[in-house]
């Protein structure tokens, strides 16, 4: 069975992060191995939460799979909220990081234009030199702008014009020659407004072509679906199928969760219905 190692807090509340990726990387027929960043009792959008920081644990996983003489078919890493985590996972990639195994980073920086408040400069640094040993990336529109050092207001301008698309493109493909190997960026959650439907879309950039899929726009963003998509991404990779089928099959999927949590008025904290529609993946 193929093993994908999963690197990622984990909530007992809202949907994300471990909680989101797990199941969906098992229904899709590949084991689920986590080593926990963090254990809290909710995400962080609740207004009070516990967390156990694993920070300083999290290298004995590493060295236990290490002895344990594991390899693994994927490596996905999610929010990491400090350097010296970012750090474990260079050490976790210098051990099981092969040119057999894909690595799918999400680099977890804020949204809407705006930085996650711990996110300073040192931290954005260390999530660029991170990112250039994964071979995807799945940023949302802010964290591409932190991550190619372009103004989100500036490119978030250019929203109503036709060329929009090719903005972030070129964003995009200024990453590319960064990359210590041959790399897909998977831009998540861009709004497109038109006069009488706003539809939302994700696109994708290799070095050979782009790839664009968009669906009607609920107006609304709840907390897991970035993590719930990148999981089906990473799962579907892995499993062979293209950057263009995955995506395919993540909207496939998260599109019918959404639109449900968006009409019977989800709070965006609590995350979706996922589990009802795990049977998509199959």
């Amino acid at each position: 069975m193929k093993k994908i190692a999963l690197i990622n807090d984990l909530s007992g509340f809202g949907k994300c992060s471990l909680t989101a990726a797990i199941p969906v990387i098992s229904v899709l027929g590949i084991q689920a191995c986590p080593l926990p960043t963090a254990i809290l009792s909710a995400q962080t959008g609740f207004p009070s939460y516990y967390c156990d920081d694993y920070t300083d644990r999290m290298n004995y996983f590493t060295d236990e799979w290490k002895n344990m003489q594991e390899t693994f078919d994927g490596i996905y890493s999610g929010y990491l909220g400090s350097a010296a985590q970012m750090h474990n996972v260079l050490y976790f990639l210098e051990n099981f990081h092969t040119e057999d195994t894909l690595y799918l980073a999400d680099p977890v920086m804020g949204d809407n234009g705006q930085r996650i408040r711990i996110f300073t400069d040192e931290l954005l640094e260390s999530m660029k030199e991170l990112t250039q040993h994964a071979g995807v990336i799945t940023p949302n529109l802010t964290e591409l702008c932190l991550l190619a050092g372009v103004d989100y207001d500036v490119l978030t301008s250019h929203a109503s014009k036709d060329s929009y698309l090719s903005y972030i493109e070129e964003t995009a493909r200024r990453l590319l020659p960064r990359a210590h190997t041959s790399q897909t960026i998977v831009i998540t959650g861009i709004v497109r407004r038109q006069p009488t439907q706003s539809f939302v879309g994700n696109l994708a950039v290799t070095p050979e072509s782009r790839y664009y899929l968009e669906t009607p726009y609920m107006g609304e963003s709840f907390s897991g679906t970035g993590d719930l998509f990148a999981s089906v991404i990473m799962g579907s990779l892995v499993n062979g199928l293209s950057v263009e089928d995955a995506m395919d099959k993540a909207v496939r999927f998260l599109s019918p969760a959404i639109e449900e949590a968006s009409r019977d008025n989800i709070p965006r904290d609590h995350g979706i219905s996922f589990e009802k529609y795990l049977h998509l993946l199959l």
